[in-house]
């Protein structure tokens, strides 16, 4: 099961922060998602994913609110930014 982190509410810089202690505490090659309705997260979030190499897997939008899914890759496994 994928945990979700309900980050609405918090400004810049906080949900890619949450976002990150999230991937380092999982478990490799899982998946946490987060809900925010910050509207810089859809660029620091996939931004901090790129410079601490966790994959940024997909972004949804609903109006403010936006999804995204992240993955802490496994050994080895190289980052890629397949969001949009």
């Amino acid at each position: 099961m994928m945990e979700t982190l309900d980050l609405r509410g918090l400004k810049c810089p906080l949900p890619a922060l949450f976002a990150k202690r999230a991937l380092e505490r999982a478990g490799e090659g899982s998946e946490i998602e987060i809900v925010t309705d910050d509207a810089m997260a859809p660029i620091d979030v996939p931004h901090m994913c790129r410079h601490e190499g966790f994959e940024f897997v997909s972004v949804t939008r609903d109006g403010e609110q936006a999804r995204m899914v992240l993955r802490r890759p496994t050994s080895g496994a190289v980052a890629t930014d397949r969001g949009g």
